[in-house]
């Protein structure tokens, strides 16, 4: 039978995963193996599979962001929990959210820790996330954690929201390019080729191939469209949904100039906002960093922020002194680390930090854009030139032999 275990790790992180065992005490023993201290054991059936899959669909952003406004008004005002509970059930509109809610007050009268039913869905509640509530639970401070987590959450939702607004001009004009170019080569520029192949008409090169490749693709134009829509759809699965292909996705475009740019930008936002909250939670240092390097979504700056807390920490050195060993970090960054440590208030100079960068991602958006708007409508301009070129320059010659 198969298992699903919740766990934490002696440095307090939490991880998951499922075990083949005859019984749960198989379970136990196979975690206390691996020095895990186990949280939730449970099988997995379709039941579990189902609400796993409902609530990847379910929950959502402003879901999260909802659960942690109101439940960080209500425990401040000093509302008890299963009463904010009960509360957020009723107000709740969602069936998601709402069986959700349910689930937590169930788990909070088995006696489980709080925390343990964010764990169980790692791919709503991120480790951040999950570490959060965790150590707000344990310091009695869950008020405040989940103001934290509602700022941090309505930030990202912001950011996002700003990339997208700021990217639609440039997706629109993308969509019209290909839609411009499927039009003129499959259903323009084949009427006019074939007047001029057909007449026997002599033609320059030039022209002849434009005229060519038109035919072609008014002749395989469904299979063209099939084939693209195809890798398109096969791409996004391999670039988005496999670590393999996000890393290769990332990797491409780090190499873009101005795309990197912006990439390096928002992973920097998030390393200042994700370490200054898990710190001012009191999270060890450690287990901080290398918590905030699984959240980045960069994999140079996650690897440069492991081996600064695996390496550089383990080794004696200040926190200051293993930044600037790292050359993934700007060095305006390691400096401003290396002075807020001594000073010793790091985690407002870093939350500081993340509202500075949120205005970088915005300029450099805002550049990455100015360029791919010029470079969309030269495209198109190259296009409409090349198909006007092939049929004036014939039709000229043609009128200059009479």
């Amino acid at each position: 039978m198969k298992y699903h275990y919740t766990a934490a790790q002696a440095d307090g992180r939490i991880v998951e995963g499922m075990v083949e065992a005859d019984s749960q005490s198989e379970v136990l023993a196979y975690l206390a193996t691996k020095e895990l201290k186990p949280i939730a054991v449970s099988t997995v059936g379709e039941s579990v599979l189902q609400k796993k899959i409902y609530f990847r669909k379910g929950i959502t952003a402003i879901d999260k962001i909802f659960l942690t406004k109101h439940l960080a008004l209500m425990l401040r005002l000093g509302t008890d929990l299963f009463r904010a509970l009960d509360i957020l059930v009723a107000d709740a509109e969602r069936p998601a959210l709402k069986s959700f809610l349910q689930e937590i007050r169930s788990t909070l009268e088995k006696g489980q820790p709080f925390y343990t039913v964010f764990a169980n869905y790692p791919r709503d509640f991120s480790s951040v996330f999950v570490n959060l509530v965790k150590a707000g639970e344990t310091a009695g401070g869950l008020d405040q954690t989940f103001d934290d987590l509602s700022r941090m959450l309505s930030q990202q939702e912001d950011l996002r929201r700003r990339i997208r607004s700021a990217l639609v001009y440039p997706a629109l004009l993308v969509v019209g390019s290909f839609v411009i170019f499927i039009f003129l080569t499959t259903f323009a520029l084949p009427r006019i080729a074939e007047v001029f192949l057909q007449g026997n008409l002599e033609i320059p090169l030039f022209s002849k191939v434009v005229f060519t490749v038109g035919l072609f693709f008014a002749d395989y134009v469904w299979y063209i469209v099939g084939i693209i829509v195809f890798l398109a759809v096969a791409g996004w699965f391999f670039l988005v949904r496999t670590v393999v292909g996000q890393r290769l996705f990332l990797g491409l475009l780090n190499l873009v100039p101005v795309v990197g740019r912006v990439i390096q930008r928002i992973a920097i936002q998030r390393f200042a906002a994700t370490l200054s909250s898990l710190m001012k939670a009191g999270v060890p240092i450690v287990s901080a960093l290398e918590i905030t390097a699984d959240s980045l979504g960069h994999q140079r700056l996650g690897d440069a922020l492991k081996r600064i807390a695996q390496e550089g920490i383990a080794q004696g050195l200040t926190l200051g002194e293993a930044f600037k060993k790292e050359p993934a970090f700007p060095l305006a960054i390691s400096s401003l680390v290396a002075i807020a440590e001594k000073a010793g208030h790091l985690d407002e100079v870093l939350m500081t930090l993340s509202t500075f960068y949120e205005s970088e991602i915005e300029s450099a958006i805002k550049a990455m854009v100015s360029i791919i708007e010029p470079v969309m409508l030269i495209f198109i301009g190259i296009i409409v030139a090349l198909i006007a070129l092939s049929i004036v320059v014939p039709v000229y010659q043609l009128v200059g032999q009479f």
